[in-house]
């Protein structure tokens, strides 16, 4: 069974950015990593979904930047109770449930997807409940 969104496809194959390549190779490794995530577009970009909420989604604009955003949903929650230890040492945070991976070039993705990607599992299974 693919997990694969047939909208995100499309969405990518037009793609116009200078890290399209490095933005394509985090979403396969972010599908890659655990069958129970899917796919779509939300915000304008390929987003990930966990337990039927958008987790992860992408930052691909303004035109040159590429950031993974870790959130909990479109629709604030509380944060009473919630907590989440960023052992990457990667992640900028917005709010106690909202972070920010900046990515600013080829270079910085290649060398830090692995961290990346675990990064995600762990924040797909952190906010699950």
């Amino acid at each position: 069974m693919t997990h694969h969104s047939g909208e995100v496809d499309q969405y990518m194959a037009e793609l116009e950015h200078p890290l399209k390549a490095e933005i394509e190779a985090v979403r396969q490794a972010i599908l890659a990593s655990d069958a129970t995530i899917t796919e779509r577009i939300k915000w304008k970009a390929p987003s990930f979904v966990h337990s039927g909420d958008d987790r992860v989604t992408f930052r691909l604009a303004p035109k040159g930047i590429f950031q993974v955003i870790l959130h909990r949903g479109a629709k604030v929650k509380d944060t009473k109770g919630f907590s989440f230890q960023d052992d990457s040492g990667l992640v900028e945070w917005l709010a106690p449930d909202r972070g920010a991976v900046t990515l600013p070039d080829a270079k910085t993705v290649k060398a830090k997807k692995g961290a990346l990607v675990k990064l995600v599992g762990r924040w797909m299974a952190a906010t699950a409940s």
